[in-house]
């Protein structure tokens, strides 16, 4: 097995030579594609590139990827990168990537089976199990992640119960950033924000729970086939060099150091410039992010919040809601708006009448994460009649989204984060939405220049920090939303309106006789 340990500081003097180069590439391997970025010293963006792949749901609940379509993504992506700007002035690649998302390899690090990604929620039974003999308390406090099945070990622990040759040939487990990060290096590393995702890493004193991962049928060391390990922990900014194949095969500089990289929430608000404690980064993709930064650990006693560490020093305090741009897109799709109709639900909603619009639980992901925590509700559209058209469900729907995400937002600042602005990093951010949502949570809103304020975006400034440069803050969105008083009133009612329509569907969907197993 490699050990990312091992090779540790191997490209020191490389990245030494090359920190005063212009070009800094980011890559987002996303939920449904990869997203690079090439950033100037100016930190200005001069191309861009995505990739996308397919996500197969053979079951309900099941979400899996082939994650050999990631790396003929991340090979085309860099193809294209270097085809559209000078390759020999790239200074360093950095890596960001969705989470938790497991991927099983054997000893040479090739994939055994597919990739169960972040929207996979089967394991839900092995991580109530973890929790109870672990203890959810102690847990919490240890990780700070409120255990569920969508975490790395009781995703692993599924396949060890439910598919023992599968779990006879792999030898390690892996979050998708580190298997293509294994695949750019040929070494093993993770960085603690995507460790977090595991379900089993300490925060506090930075290794891996050697109690939990037994549990799973993993082992925290090394590791080998039957009882597969995890890789060494290593800071974000650690850099190794791009393997010689690669870069002789795309034309690239030999030794390119490639940053290990983070989380793509933390990249997205590194990006923003979101990372001073009461800053908020809110970061729309398949899910939405929601993540407040703060100096110190702050751990919510109900445990809601995820405690996820920053790129560069500091801590977040996340909540993911689980299906906003994907509930967005399933909706566009139910209207026969097409698969990238994703500005007519929006111009659609906005044209609805308020009187007319009747009440939507956006949980159509299966379960809701964010500050709700329930794996049981489900998406639910509640005062329909005969009067209501296409327009009042996608307003409806888009509501119950700003409806969560003030509930999000009210968290921190219950856990005692100041009350910053919010920062979004959204392509397509919506005007109309962004309103709403200003005038739902109190808080001013700003979107980003999408070029700029993307995961892969923040990626690229990593890489240009593990190499010694510095790039200038990225210049503020255009799209700048206040509250309006009158408006946030009448959002403070429906706030009340909601919490009453949810909490007895909250209880029904717990004894719903047609939950079907995932």
């Amino acid at each position: 097995m490699r050990d990312g340990d091992a090779a540790a500081g191997r490209t020191g003097g490389a990245a030494a030579e090359r920190a005063g180069a212009a070009l800094y590439v980011g890559l987002d391997l996303g939920t449904s594609s990869l997203k690079g970025v090439v950033l100037d010293a100016q930190g200005r963006a001069v191309a861009e590139v995505r990739r996308a792949y397919e996500t197969a749901r053979p079951g309900a609940g099941r979400a899996e990827q082939d994650p050999l379509d990631w790396t003929a993504a991340a090979r085309s992506a860099l193809a294209a990168l270097a085809a559209a700007t000078p390759a020999t002035d790239w200074a360093g690649i950095g890596l960001s990537g969705m989470i938790p998302t497991l991927v099983t390899v054997d000893a040479d690090l090739r994939p055994v089976g597919p990739a169960f990604t972040w929207e996979d929620c089967r394991a839900h039974a092995e991580a109530e199990e973890i929790a109870a003999k672990v203890g959810e308390i102690d847990l919490y406090q240890r990780t700070g992640q409120p255990m569920d099945g969508r975490y790395l070990l009781p995703m692993y622990a599924w396949i060890h119960r439910h598919d023992p040759e599968r779990a006879a040939r792999t030898t390690l487990v892996l979050g998708a950033k580190d298997y293509l990060f294994s695949w750019l290096t040929g070494q093993l590393a993770t960085d603690p924000s995507t460790a977090s995702g595991y379900g089993g890493y300490d925060l506090v004193r930075g290794t891996w729970m050697a109690d939990v991962a037994a549990l799973a049928g993993a082992t925290a060391s090394g590791g080998g086939a039957g009882r597969p390990g995890l890789p060494p922990v290593v800071p974000s900014t650690a850099t190794w060099p791009l393997e010689q194949r690669l870069a002789l095969d795309l034309g690239l500089p030999e030794g390119l150091p490639v940053c290990a990289g983070a989380a793509d929430s933390v990249l997205a608000a590194q990006a923003l410039d979101a990372v001073t404690p009461g800053a908020v980064a809110y970061v729309w993709g398949t899910s939405t992010v929601i993540l407040g930064a703060g100096d110190d650990v702050t751990v919510d006693p109900e445990r809601r919040c995820l405690i996820t560490p920053l790129a560069v020093g500091g801590w977040g305090t996340e909540m993911d809601l689980v299906s906003t741009g994907a509930a967005v897109a399933w909706l566009s799709r139910l209207l026969g708006f097409g698969d990238d109709g994703q500005a007519k639900v929006f111009a659609a909603a906005a044209a609805a009448a308020d009187e007319l619009v009747p009440a939507a639980l956006p949980f159509v992901g299966v379960g809701e994460q964010g500050a709700l925590w329930d794996a049981d509700v489900r998406g639910t559209f509640v005062g329909l009649d005969l009067s209501h058209g296409p327009g009042d469900l996608a307003r409806a729907m888009l509501d119950g989204i700003v409806l969560e995400s003030r509930r999000c937002l009210a968290r921190l600042q219950e856990l005692g984060l100041p009350q910053g602005d919010v920062r979004v990093a959204w392509r397509g951010a919506d005007p109309w939405f962004c309103q709403r949502l200003a005038d739902a949570s109190g808080r001013t809103v700003i979107a980003g220049d999408p070029a700029t304020s993307s995961s892969a975006a923040g990626a690229a400034r990593l890489a240009a920090i593990a190499v010694g440069a510095e790039l200038p803050a990225a210049a503020g969105g255009s799209l700048r939303s206040t509250p309006d008083r009158a408006a946030s009133r009448t959002w403070d009612r429906r706030w009340r309106e909601y919490e009453k329509l949810l909490a007895p569907l909250r209880r029904a969907y717990r004894t719903w006789p047609d939950k079907r197993e995932v």
